[in-house]
């Protein structure tokens, strides 16, 4: 499980470089938004440059490639990364799992034609950057795509494609669209059994907020976060990782189901405790196990 996911332009060596000593769980080599028309090819190449570069370690972060929208040149990426193996593709301005499906149908056949194994590479969907996506993500729980790992989502693009002056309140915060966007994108990847990644936050030189927004979207039920520059990556990876209290309490919630087998409903703290609290601390466990180092 990736806490976080750091956007490096790929046509920037030097930012290439930086990231790779970030301490980030996951690179997202960026083809998109970050690269000029003009300069997709050559960023294209770099692209298979840095992945060739890393074949075969045992390489901490992982490495993903965010191509282009799958309208415009995304299958043109595609063709020419799939042959250094990336670990995934995030894939922008997905209107619905079906859209998925038809990369994953592309996959097989690069894969097929580099000699890569099937189904190895990944996708992590961008899925609320239009209005037709944020309708359509109850599709997730119902239409099983077996390459993809994580669900995002976005308030930028589609603020864009509403023509909203802007998607904050007049307090600042998310106004209620985006607010909707963000509880339908956790719920589809919790109904689809992936990954449900937070977007980003554009003040990197904010940690305060940084950390908040953390802390929120853990406690929501988001497993990781998008970063944009590396000094986010520190606090991302500490904000999603269970802290030392919630680890002993999940312990102490197991250790009372343990010591009352065959029962449903123990006592802990003067409270009842049932199921849910004991999945609840075998999830804290669990990612606790996942993150050690």
């Amino acid at each position: 499980m990736n806490r976080s996911w750091l956007f490096v332009p790929a046509d920037s060596e030097r930012k290439l470089a930086r990231g790779g000593e970030s301490g980030a769980d996951a690179l997202i080599l960026d083809l998109e938004d970050s690269v000029a028309a003009s300069r997709r090819p050559a960023a294209r190449g770099m692209v298979v440059d840095y992945l060739t570069a890393h074949a075969g370690a045992a390489r901490r972060p992982q490495l993903w490639v965010r191509i282009n929208p799958l309208d415009s040149e995304g299958l043109t990426d595609a063709a020419a990364v799939v042959r250094a193996a990336p670990d995934g593709l995030v894939v922008p301005k997905v209107n619905g799992p079906d859209e998925l499906l038809r990369l994953s149908h592309w996959l097989d056949a690069l894969e097929a034609r580099d000699g890569l194994p099937q189904g190895g590479i990944r996708l992590l969907a961008v899925a609320t950057e239009t209005a037709a996506a944020v309708l359509r993500l109850s599709e997730y729980a119902r239409t099983a795509v077996p390459r993809l790992a994580a669900l995002t989502w976005g308030a930028e693009d589609l603020a864009a494609a509403l023509g909203a002056s802007s998607n904050q309140d007049a307090a600042g915060g998310y106004s209620l669209t985006y607010r909707i966007a963000r509880s339908s994108c956790l719920l589809a990847a919790v109904a689809a059994d992936v990954q449900p990644i937070d977007t980003l936050e554009a003040d990197f030189r904010d940690e305060a907020a940084l950390r908040a927004a953390c802390a929120a979207a853990r406690r929501e039920g988001f497993t990781g976060k998008i970063a944009i520059h590396p000094a986010q990556v520190g606090p991302i990876n500490e904000g999603f990782r269970p802290t030392a209290e919630d680890v002993a309490f999940a312990r102490r919630v197991v250790a009372a189901f343990e010591a009352n087998p065959g029962i449903g409903t123990v006592g802990l703290d003067g409270k009842m405790i049932d199921m849910p609290h004991l999945r609840q601390a075998q999830r804290v466990l669990a990612a606790d196990a996942a993150f050690q180092v």
